[in-house]
């Protein structure tokens, strides 16, 4: 696991959530079809959790802070969060 997966991941999780959040969740609750939620939710539950593992290992591997783990998180359930954070993660790669 490198620095460039965890961007590539996290850039699909943070897509994956807008997807939820913008046409899963409205197609469920307006039109009363849940089908895209239990696709679309599994598939951004899979990117989240391995986004998260992927974090807490490059983090121990790069010797980076608890405090951009945290980030990591907190941005992970923000809607663009994951978006903002690969910026900070660009950020502390180009400094390394």
């Amino acid at each position: 696991m490198n620095i460039q997966s965890l961007r590539i991941v996290g850039t699909l999780e943070g897509i994956s959530f807008l997807l939820l959040l913008g046409i899963a969740m409205p197609i469920k609750y307006i039109w009363g079809n849940p089908i895209f939620v239990k696709y679309i939710g599994m598939g951004h539950g899979v990117l989240f959790l391995l986004f998260l593992v992927m974090l807490l290992v490059v983090c121990h591997r790069m010797k980076w802070s608890l405090s951009v783990f945290n980030m990591g998180l907190i941005a992970a359930v923000l809607p663009f969060g994951p978006f903002v954070f690969d910026r900070k993660i660009k950020q502390l790669a180009d400094q390394n």
